[in-house]
C-alpha cells in the first residue's frame, strides 16, 4: 500500500524502478508496504550498499573491476568509491560518505537513488541507440568494401593529386628510388640513401629549419594542450576527484536540454523580433535636442522653485518659532516677543502722552 508521505511516495518509486530494470538484489523480495521499501533503502545494510554498487555498475560498467577487486570487509573502501563517483555525477559533494553510509536523512537518500536510476536510464537508451549505430555503420562499411565500389576506394586511398607542397613533393620523388635501392640491398645503402645524402640535399637549409621551427612549435602546442586535457590522462587509481567520461555525459546532456530550451524559445517568442527590420532614424534629430534642452531648463526652473518653497517655509516655521518661545529680554524677565513689543507699544504710548500732557 502507497504512503502518503514524500518518503514513501519515493520509496515506491525507487522500488519500482529497480524493478523495471531488472535488478537482481529485488527479485523475490515481494515488498507490498512503502515502510518496507524505505527501511530496505534507506537503513544501513549491506543489502543496501549492493543495491548501490549495482546501479553504478550499470552506470560506469568500468567499476565493476573495481568492486571486485575489493572485498568484501573492505566497506570505507566500497564507500570512498561510491562517493567519488556520485561527486563526478554532481549528485553529492566530495565528502558526503554519511549519504552513501545510509546515515542521512531519508529523504536526502531517496531522491539520490532517484537521480542515479534517472541517469541509468539514460545510459541504458545511450548504449541501445549506439548498438544501432554500430549496426548501421557495419552494413555501410560492407556496402563501401563491397566490389561495385572497390574502385572508387582504392582511387580515394591513392588520389592523383597529391596534397604535399612542392619542395616536400620534390623530396619524396628523390628519396623513392634511393629507398627502393636500399631495400634490394638488406640495409647496406641505407646509409647513401639516408635524408642527410639525398632528400635533404635537394632542401635548402632555409627550409630545412623552417621545417624544424615548425615542427617544434606544433609539438609544444600539443604538449600545453595535453597538459590542460587532466581528463584524458586521469590515473583511474588515484584517490583524486577526476572527470569521468560519464561526467561528460551528464554535463553534455545538460547543455543540448538547455540548446533546446533556448532554440525553442527563439523559435517562439524571440525570432519574430529578431527579423525585424531595424529602425529608421529621423532626420529631425535637431528639433528633439532642442526639444531636450527647453525639458531640461524647465526642470532646473521648477527644481529651482521648489527650493525657494521650502526656504520659504522654513523661514515662517522659524518666525513662528521666535515668535511663540518665549526669551529673556529686559529686566531678566522670560515673555515672547509678541509680549515684549506690546510692552514697548504700551511704554512707547505713555511716553508720548505724559509728553504731550
Amino acid at each position: 500500500m502507497a504512503g502518503n508521505s514524500k518518503e514513501q511516495q519515493l520509496s515506491l518509486r525507487v522500488y519500482n524502478s529497480l524493478q523495471s530494470f531488472g535488478c537482481p538484489l529485488v527479485d523475490g523480495l515481494y515488498l507490498r508496504e512503502a515502510d518496507s521499501m524505505q527501511d530496505l533503502l534507506c537503513k544501513p545494510s549491506q543489502h543496501r550498499m549492493d543495491i548501490l554498487k549495482w546501479i553504478c555498475v550499470r552506470i560506469c560498467p568500468s567499476l565493476k573491476e573495481k568492486f571486485s577487486a575489493m572485498k568484501s570487509s573492505q566497506t570505507e573502501e566500497v564507500v570512498k568509491e561510491i562517493t567519488r563517483f556520485g561527486h563526478e555525477m554532481m549528485l553529492c559533494k566530495a565528502d558526503d560518505q554519511e549519504l552513501i553510509k545510509g546515515c542521512a536523512t531519508s529523504l536526502k537518500q531517496l531522491l539520490f537513488l532517484e537521480e542515479l536510476l534517472m541517469i541509468a536510464k539514460d545510459s541504458n537508451y545511450t548504449s541501445q541507440e549506439k548498438s544501432g549505430d554500430d549496426v548501421r555503420n557495419e552494413g555501410l562499411l560492407g556496402d563501401l568494401m563491397s566490389p561495385d565500389h572497390l574502385p572508387d576506394l582504392i582511387q580515394l586511398m591513392n588520389p592523383v593529386c597529391t596534397p604535399w607542397s612542392a619542395h616536400i613533393r620534390e623530396h619524396l620523388r628523390v628519396s623513392q628510388p634511393t629507398q627502393s635501392k636500399g631495400n634490394r640491398g638488406k640495409g647496406s645503402d641505407f646509409n647513401n640513401s639516408s635524408p642527410h645524402h639525398s632528400g635533404l640535399g635537394k632542401l635548402g637549409d632555409g627550409n630545412l629549419g623552417e621545417a624544424t621551427a615548425l615542427m617544434q612549435f606544433t609539438q609544444n602546442a600539443l604538449e600545453e594542450l595535453r597538459k590542460e586535457c587532466d581528463f584524458l590522462q586521469s590515473n583511474p587509481q588515484s584517490s583524486g576527484v577526476s572527470l569521468s567520461p560519464c561526467a561528460l555525459k551528464v554535463a553534455i546532456s545538460d547543455m543540448a536540454q538547455l540548446m533546446s530550451a533556448f532554440s525553442q524559445v527563439y523559435s517562439t517568442d524571440f525570432k519574430d523580433y529578431c527579423q525585424r527590420a531595424p529602425p529608421v532614424l529621423s532626420p529631425s534629430a535637431q528639433v528633439f535636442q532642442c526639444v531636450h534642452q527647453l525639458l531640461h531648463r524647465c526642470n532646473m526652473e521648477l527644481e529651482a522653485l521648489q527650493q525657494l518653497s521650502e526656504t520659504s517655509s522654513s523661514v515662517m516655521k522659524t518666525m513662528r518659532r521666535i515668535q511663540a518661545d518665549r526669551q529673556y529680554w529686559a529686566k531678566g524677565e522670560k515673555q515672547t516677543l509678541s509680549d515684549q513689543l506690546e510692552s514697548l507699544r504700551n511704554r512707547y504710548t505713555a511716553f508720548l502722552s505724559h509728553h504731550h500732557s
